[in-house]
């Protein structure tokens, strides 16, 4: 599995964490940034890594901001990601087992680092449940595709 992290100058010490933990888990990562914690625009940041989650480069991506929620508006904007916000491990495992999400948002100011661990190992290690759900995600696509 490969995962795309990004975050903004509010999530940057929270996704320095993020990748430690990914790599004692041997999970491959790229960071596309921020690189400090000089003020950036999240929408910046979450255009490459969705875009690299869209283009099939990563499985998965994280992005993290100050609250998480500015992270999820923008990387939802982008067609066939399906981004979602989450501040416990269940919303993180119905998102990928019922909705298919692949792009997680976090809050770095709501979130300790310790429950976000236990929240992206969750989404991480949750796999889409398919069957019945895969109608409503083909519902969400045809909503998308009219949209485009």
């Amino acid at each position: 599995m490969r995962v795309a992290l990004g975050s903004d100058h509010a999530g940057y010490n929270l996704k320095e964490q993020v990748k430690v933990h990914l790599q004692a888990r041997d999970i491959a990562s790229a960071d596309f940034g921020t690189f400090c914690d000089s003020s950036v625009d999240y929408p910046d940041i979450a255009m490459p890594v969705v875009q690299g989650v869209r283009d099939g480069d990563f499985q998965l991506g994280i992005l993290i901001c100050g609250s998480g929620a500015g992270m999820a508006i923008a990387a939802g904007k982008y067609k066939g990601i399906r981004a979602v916000l989450c501040g416990e491990p269940y919303t993180a495992r119905l998102a990928r087992e019922h909705n298919d999400a692949n792009v997680l948002a976090l809050g770095a100011w709501v979130t300790g680092a310790g429950l976000a661990m236990e929240i992206i190992d969750t989404f991480l290690n949750t796999k889409f449940a398919g069957e019945r759900h895969l109608k409503r995600l083909n519902k969400i696509m045809m909503i998308e595709n009219k949209e485009s």
